[in-house]
């Protein structure tokens, strides 16, 4: 049996209808029963829809959130996060308000974006929060993450761009199929170092943990599990890096690969 699965959302945990399966949360529960944790590992940030779905994975656990900055223990409230320093951030803000391009920066419990954009708007209701534009300036806590949201052709470009003290990573969400995420964490910071730091935190060992995801932001913790598993809907970089490879998101695939954790239950 494996001790420890990490799940991410978009497009593994949530489909195209935006909400998760109800057989998923059975298989949840049976998990949990059977001792296994789970931990939410997404680019989404810990609030809003996202909260709720580590709440019911694990109420009392570790959870992965933006990108990997954030590592939340939800019950406590114990934070591992690691910021993006102040002159990088302020160089994000010039870029987008030069450009027009829609940047969001995130802390650990809220997030600024100036854009109304509509792909602002409908990535706010995708998060399950208000929809405030707000200044940069505002955001009260330092910035442990930011986000490009751009069209999804536009993506390699933004990619290709220098930036230097920062790790960027594309992902996507089947509910809004015309966007790209471009994750910026802290450089050297990603989904892999957080799932170390969670899977350190339980003592349990990398070569015991399955992590179940389908974006190319995924594949920095997929190469350093013993158990990566790529959804149907996968992406190339993290189909590349699995070990097994399981339905699509909107098929149950992610009740496949709860099934692979726990083979004789």
């Amino acid at each position: 049996m494996i001790p420890l699965v990490f799940v991410d959302v978009d497009g593994t945990l949530v489909g195209t209808s935006g909400d998760v399966l109800p057989a998923v949360w059975t298989a949840v529960e049976r998990a949990r029963a059977l001792g296994i944790r789970l931990a939410l590992c997404s680019g989404r940030p810990g609030f809003g829809k996202t909260r709720g779905f580590a709440e019911r994975l694990d109420p009392d656990g570790w959870h992965v959130f933006q990108n990997g900055a954030s590592v939340v223990h939800v019950a406590s409230g114990a934070s591992r996060s690691t910021p993006i320093a102040a002159p990088l951030v302020t160089r994000l803000v010039g870029q987008a308000r030069a450009t027009g391009r829609i940047l969001e920066l995130y802390a650990d419990t809220e997030y600024a974006v100036e854009s109304d954009a509509d792909r602002a708007r409908r990535h706010a209701a995708l998060l399950g929060v208000p929809f405030a534009p707000r200044a940069f300036e505002s955001l009260g806590a330092g910035a442990v993450r930011a986000q490009w949201l751009v069209a999804q052709d536009e993506a390699p470009a933004v990619l290709a761009e220098p930036h230097p003290g920062l790790t960027y990573a594309a992902s996507v969400s089947p509910v809004m199929p015309d966007s790209a995420f471009v994750n910026i964490t802290a450089a050297g910071t990603d989904k892999g170092t957080a799932v170390h730091a969670v899977a350190d935190a339980y003592g349990i060992p990398l070569a015991h943990v399955m992590f179940v995801g389908d974006g190319d932001n995924d594949a920095p913790a997929m190469r350093i599990v013993g158990l990566p598993v790529a959804m149907g809907n996968a992406e190339p970089a993290a189909r590349a890096v699995a070990r097994q490879v399981v339905g699509h998101v909107d098929h149950g695939g992610l009740l496949e690969a709860f099934a692979l954790a726990a083979p004789d239950a």
